[in-house]
C-alpha cells in the first residue's frame, strides 16, 4: 500500500514536471492573479466573461486559461450563468475558477442557455456588425435595391418612420428583415498608401411593408440616420460563435487603419478597421495590444544635439471579431488613451 502511494506522489510529480517544462518550452507566461484578487464572484446580469476575468487576472484575456480550456474546447467554452458562485482555487501550479457546487443550476432547455448565458464580450458593441458584408468590391452595392425617397421629402429618417425603396423584392422569406448601408469607401493602409478594400458603413435594418414601384420599408433599427442613396441588402442568417480569446501564434504587427464611423478618435468599446488579416495570420479571438509610436525628441547638450527615438508604449488591448483577406474588425476592449488612426496593434 505504501509502495502504490509512493509511485502515485512519483507519477504526480513527474507530471507536474512535464506541464512545467511544456510550458516553459512554449513561452507560456503563468497566469498573475490581478491585485486584490477576490476569492469569489457571484455572477449578475451585464457580466463578460472578459470583465470577470478581469477581476481576477492582470490580463483579463487569459480567462480561458483561468478555466483551464485548451485549443481542443475552443469550440465548446464554458457556459456560465446569472446567480452562479464562482470561486478561485489557488493551489494548483496555475490558479483555477470554478463553479460552486450548490450554485445556481443551469437552464435545462438549449434556447434558454443560449438567451441567459454571460457572454464572452459585450455583444451588443459587435452585433451589428457580424454578419454584414463590411468589405466588398468597390461596385459591390451598385445592383442592390436602392430608397429613392422619403416622407415629406425629409433628408433623413430614423427608427420607426419609412422610406421608399426601388428595386425592392419580397424574397424567399415571407417577411425578410433589410440591412440598410451607405455606398462603399475606400479603406487605405497607413503604412503603404494602397487601397485595402471597400467598406460599406451598416446604419439599421428595414422591413417591407407594402410592395410596389417603389416599395414601402420600415426602418425598425438604426446606428446612424439614413438618406436617398443608401442601398440595402438581405439580412444573412446570424451565426452564433463562441469568442474564445488568445494571442497570435505567431508574430503580428499592423496598424490601425480606420476607425468605424470615419471619426478622428474613439476609446472602450468601440470598433476599429486594422491593416491585417487572414493572409496575415489574424484569426477570430486574436486578442492585440494596441501601442502608441513615442515619436522623437530633440536631446541637447551644449552644441551638441542628438535625435532620441522613444519607444512605443502600450495603452490597450483590441479584440478581433470579423477576419477579411486584407482586413479585420476589432472591438477596443482597454484603453487608458484617446485611440487613434495610425496607431500600431501587435502581440500582447
Amino acid at each position: 500500500m505504501n509502495e502504490a502511494k509512493t509511485m502515485i506522489r512519483i507519477i504526480s510529480a513527474l507530471l507536474l514536471s512535464f506541464s512545467a517544462s511544456l510550458a516553459l518550452a512554449q513561452n507560456v507566461k503563468p497566469l498573475q492573479l490581478a491585485d486584490n484578487a477576490p476569492d469569489s464572484h457571484t455572477v449578475v446580469r451585464g457580466d463578460t466573461l472578459w470583465a470577470i476575468s478581469g477581476k481576477f487576472l492582470k490580463e483579463p484575456y487569459r480567462w480561458p486559461e483561468l478555466w483551464g480550456m485548451n485549443k481542443s474546447q475552443i469550440k465548446n467554452p464554458h457556459r456560465i450563468y446569472p446567480g452562479q458562485v464562482l470561486v478561485l482555487d489557488r493551489s494548483g501550479l496555475n490558479p483555477r475558477l470554478r463553479v460552486r457546487q450548490n450554485a445556481k443550476a443551469e437552464p435545462s432547455i438549449h434556447a434558454e442557455q443560449l438567451a441567459l448565458a454571460i457572454p464572452s464580450i459585450p455583444q451588443s458593441a459587435i452585433e451589428p456588425f457580424l454578419s454584414q458584408p463590411l468589405v466588398m468590391e468597390e461596385d459591390g452595392l451598385q445592383g442592390a435595391p436602392k430608397i429613392v425617397a422619403t416622407p415629406e421629402d425629409r433628408l433623413y429618417v430614423g427608427v420607426n418612420e419609412r422610406a421608399y425603396v426601388s428595386g425592392l423584392q419580397r424574397g424567399d422569406q415571407r417577411d425578410p428583415v433589410w440591412q440598410v448601408f451607405r455606398p462603399t469607401k475606400p479603406v487605405f493602409d497607413p503604412e503603404t498608401g494602397e487601397v485595402l478594400g471597400h467598406e460599406a458603413f451598416y446604419l439599421g435594418t428595414a422591413t417591407l411593408a407594402a410592395e410596389g414601384e417603389p416599395a414601402t420599408v420600415n426602418i425598425t433599427t438604426a446606428v446612424r440616420e439614413i438618406g436617398a442613396g443608401d442601398r440595402l441588402l438581405p439580412a444573412p442568417p446570424m451565426d452564433i460563435v463562441q469568442y474564445v480569446p488568445h494571442a497570435p501564434d505567431e508574430q503580428v504587427r499592423g496598424q490601425i487603419a480606420a476607425i468605424y464611423g470615419g471619426v478622428k478618435e474613439t476609446g472602450v468599446h468601440s470598433i476599429v478597421t486594422l491593416n491585417r488579416g487572414s493572409r496575415d495570420g489574424l484569426e477570430i479571438g486574436h486578442v492585440l495590444a494596441i501601442y502608441r509610436n513615442g515619436g522623437k525628441r530633440v536631446y541637447r547638450e551644449g552644441e551638441e544635439v542628438t535625435d532620441i527615438q522613444l519607444p512605443a508604449e502600450q495603452y490597450g488591448l483590441a479584440f478581433v471579431f470579423r477576419v477579411f483577406d486584407r482586413i479585420s474588425y476589432a472591438l477596443v476592449m482597454t484603453a487608458t488613451r484617446p485611440v487613434i488612426v495610425t496607431d500600431i496593434v501587435r502581440n500582447p
